[in-house]
């Protein structure tokens, strides 16, 4: 992709025509009560725009539409090459559409609009093209009977496919979702974050250009819990995909045993541990950490927001974590020449403060811990680096999605290892050493759904990406992603004597 200026960027903005209406069977169309809410760029304050505010009225809609496109065929019968063909021609308007998509990411969540317009977009377009490649690549079984009988195992959509997906990566994180979904025959509705709702109502008119039918996906924008949970509560919704916070994973489970049992498929909260031994590559460990920390401001799940050093390393790690930090200093997100840009609102802003005020209290504050004004918004917050913290501290314990890093120190292998599996969490980890027995050693003893061994938070769309223990359950990317959205139907037949019998 060509790169940008700073002005360039800020014409393209400027230039945008953005989505504000509900996507219901395939047309914008306004709240069924009229209302709407403000998407407010964190950059500098402003109202982007006035969005639809949906509500249980047009979730109805939104089910109903679905539940018909989905009954009468029109995508989950479809031939696996047709429904290949569609999604492909999306990966393609996707990648013809990337420097439109990154804006309203970057304009919207405050992340920086080359890494939206490097990683965000052009990743959306590649796992949709991977999940179409993977259609026509997915066999059903034959089971072992006796003669006379045909046991055949197959692989069915759910039906009506509930997504609700967070603020910090929208683009990508709805399409993990709908990608296998979609590729599975399912309908869906989309429920984006509130903070973040512009990009999905593009990529729904995009999904139509393509050739997706209409009902097949409906976009409901409005507050987590009005439309959030009107999804997760109705009756005819088969399965809910959540990425987001543990406390409202949890509130929908309890949607789901409170109505019709649905499935609920969680990725949700982490504190990731970065482990690095005395034999690694320092210098290597302190880049990968300080990306592992400061990418997107830190408003990753998976985010390594504990660095634990063995001691005999430790202050050569934190003088290299307090150059790399300095690095990272906020700026304009659509200037290319910012590492940071603001978090995604004032409120968010002001709990990760509350955090670094704890931290204050309970360890020392090696650099940053300021919050920082720019173009009339005091939504940036320093890349902060903390060393000592005990283990039960909050900044340690407690999930903070912003740019904070705590640093703890080991003696042993088995300290390191308890001191990193001490957590709700299970998401993701990270090893540094250059000793491969350790490395595999350490990992196997690592509750976490990902282990990166000398780099960070590595994924790719053939690898499963999900957690254990509070960061939930299921996986996205890869063929088990496919897992998710479909049911083992068996098909038994008897046939020849056994049926004439």
């Amino acid at each position: 992709m060509t790169q940008f200026t700073r002005d360039e960027w800020k014409a393209q903005a400027a230039r945008l025509r953005l989505r504000d209406l509900l996507w219901i069977d395939g047309k914008a169309v306004p709240a069924a009560d009229g209302r709407r809410f403000a998407t407010v760029n964190p950059a500098n304050g402003q109202v982007l725009a006035e969005v639809a505010r949906g509500a249980a009225a047009d979730v109805d809609r939104a089910v109903a539409s679905a539940r018909r496109a989905f009954e009468d065929g029109r995508w989950s019968r479809k031939a696996p090459a047709d429904r290949k063909e569609v999604l492909l021609r999306l990966a393609a308007l996707i990648r013809q559409n990337v420097p439109e998509l990154a804006l309203l990411d970057s304009l919207d969540m405050g992340k920086l609009v080359t890494d939206a317009a490097t990683i965000d977009a052009p990743g959306s377009a590649h796992f949709f093209q991977w999940h179409a490649e993977a259609i026509d690549k997915l066999y059903d079984e034959i089971a072992p009977t006796g003669a006379g009988n045909l046991a055949m195992i197959r692989r069915v959509p759910l039906g009506v496919i509930g997504a609700v997906v967070p603020w910090n990566f929208p683009l990508d994180m709805a399409t993990w979702k709908l990608a296998p979904a979609l590729a599975t025959g399912n309908s869906v509705v989309l429920k984006p974050a509130e903070q973040s709702p512009l990009s999905a109502l593009r990529l729904a008119e995009l999904a139509s250009e393509a050739g997706l039918p209409d009902g097949v996906l409906n976009v409901v924008t409005g507050y987590g819990e009005e439309a959030g949970e009107a999804l997760g509560r109705h009756p005819d919704v088969d399965a809910i995909a959540f990425t987001g916070s543990t406390p409202v994973g949890k509130l929908f489970q309890t949607y789901a045993g409170q109505s019709n049992m649905k499935q609920v498929w969680l990725e949700t909260g982490g504190k990731s541990p970065n482990l690095v031994f005395p034999d690694a590559d320092l210098d290597a460990a302190a880049d990968k950490a300080a990306f592992g920390i400061f990418f997107n401001q830190g408003e990753v799940c998976s985010a390594n927001s504990r660095l634990l050093v063995h001691e005999s390393v430790a202050e050569e790690m934190a003088l290299r974590m307090v150059t790399r930090a300095a690095a990272y200093q906020p700026g304009d997100p659509l200037d290319p020449a910012s590492r940071m840009g603001p978090l995604v609102t004032r409120d968010h802003a002001d709990a990760v403060m509350g955090f670094i005020a704890a931290g204050r209290q309970s360890a020392r504050l090696l650099c940053g811990g300021e919050r920082i004004t720019l173009d009339g918004s005091d939504a940036y917050v320093q890349p902060t680096v903390f060393i000592g913290a005990a283990p039960d501290a909050r900044i340690v314990r407690e999930e903070i999605f912003g740019p904070v890093l705590s640093i703890q120190t080991f003696a042993t292998e088995a300290e390191a290892v308890a001191l990193a599996n001490d957590t709700p969490y299970g998401l993701a980890a990270s090893v540094w050493t250059r000793d491969l027995d350790r490395a595999l050693r350490v990992s196997d003893r690592l509750h976490a759904g990902t282990v990166s061994v000398n780099t960070v938070d590595a994924l790719s769309a053939m690898t499963p990406f999900g957690g254990m223990k509070q960061s939930g359950h299921g996986r996205d990317l890869s063929i088990h992603s496919f897992d998710k959205y479909t049911a083992l139907k068996t098909v038994w037949v008897s046939y020849g004597s056994a049926a004439a019998s």
